[in-house]
């Protein structure tokens, strides 16, 4: 049974408020000022807060600030309870984050609706979805189902690449974001010299393209071919654009879905200027690692060639292939027949990564 807290100063609106709210099923608190009110709220955590503004002690807009600046009680839907109807009122509300307003008097059926609309928000905001295709599916429907884009809970279906196929090309246009349930896929971009430098190495769970998608340009900023058969979900530009410009939240926990680490590719581009070479193919190896690309006992590992290998800690293909050659000799890797990869002193690598 959802929990509401109704913070309202006159008692015959709040009692008749909550007579209507207990009547529907809600667990109902109530308090009588804005002091209370955020008393309460901390104290009980409700799933949803429905607050009058013009209130002695502390007004409404008193109280959600207050609230918002607790982590616990800062994500808690929040509804605007007035007699005043001014628009500049609804806007000061809305401008500072609060998810409603209602104008007293009210219909029942505005009041209970709007309870239903935010609950399920917030429901949706803290359910965690996990990285495989139907994890992201899931994510599309139910955000589709809130923002009601009924074109977007269209069934989506998984294309088969093979080893070394093309999945997008550097200045192309960009139509999709892809998702790759199975798999691995490198990115990389093409110097004038026609060198490769390649930009990410990804697997499973993860998205390609999305930042092409949201650049101005409207083309693809470097080219996605398959390290691995892969299995790889399309996601229109329309599609993505609709789930990113439709809604706030819904923007900012898809964004936490696809998001690659930008903070990461930022640390990769000051190593290519200022690390050694050491000490960037140690921190790759140790990236290759995380991202399940490398032999172990709970991954088969991948076949990289040499040529990729070298784009990714920017450096010569001969350059590379010295460095894994001494990585071996000082006993901190393998390397099998099938050029798969296996750490075999993850700490020394640790070290040198760190300190060179």
């Amino acid at each position: 049974m959802n929990k509401i807290l109704l913070i309202e100063d006159n008692q015959d609106v709040r009692e008749n408020t909550a007579d209507i709210l207990e009547l529907n099923n809600y667990t109902v608190i109530t308090a009588e000022n804005g002091k209370i009110g955020v008393e309460k709220a901390i104290k009980n955590n409700p799933d949803i807060i429905i607050c009058d503004i013009m209130m002695p002690e502390l007004d409404g807009f008193g109280v959600f600030e207050s609230l918002s600046k607790n982590h616990n009680t800062a994500r808690i839907p929040f509804i605007f309870l007035s007699a005043k109807s001014e628009k500049t009122d609804i806007r000061k509300g809305m401008n500072i984050g609060v998810d409603d307003y209602l104008t007293k008097p009210f219909e029942e059926d505005e009041l209970l609706d709007a309870i239903v609309c935010r609950i399920k928000k917030n429901a949706f905001l803290k359910k965690e979805f996990s990285k495989n295709i139907e994890g992201i599916s899931e994510f599309i429907n139910e955000a589709s189902d809130y923002l009601k884009l009924e074109e977007l809970s269209k069934d989506r279906n998984l294309e088969k690449y093979k080893t070394k196929d093309c999945i997008f090309n550097e200045g192309t246009a960009a139509h999709q974001l892809y998702f790759i349930q199975s798999g691995n896929v490198k990115t990389y971009r093409t110097t004038e010299s026609g060198k490769e430098f390649v930009t990410g190495l990804y697997g499973p769970g993860d998205f390609i393209g999305q930042l092409s998608l949201l650049g101005d340009k409207g083309l693809y900023v470097e080219t996605a071919s398959v390290l691995e058969d892969a299995e790889i979900c399309g996601i229109p530009k329309a599609d993505f654009t609709k789930l990113l410009y439709g809604n706030k939240e819904v923007s900012n926990k898809f964004i936490d879905i696809i998001s690659n680490n930008l903070i990461d590719m930022q640390e990769h581009l000051v190593d290519m200027a200022y690390a050694t070479v050491r000490k960037r193919t140690a921190k790759a190896l140790l990236e290759l690692d995380e991202k399940g690309l490398i032999k172990d006992n709970k991954h088969t590992g991948i076949s990289i060639p040499r040529e990729d290998f070298a784009g990714l800690i920017g450096t010569a293909t001969e350059t590379a292939i010295r460095m894994l050659t001494e990585f071996k000799h000082e006993g901190l890797i393998d390397v099998e027949t099938n050029r798969r990869l296996v750490i075999l002193d993850k700490e020394s690598l640790k070290q040198i990564s760190e300190f060179g």
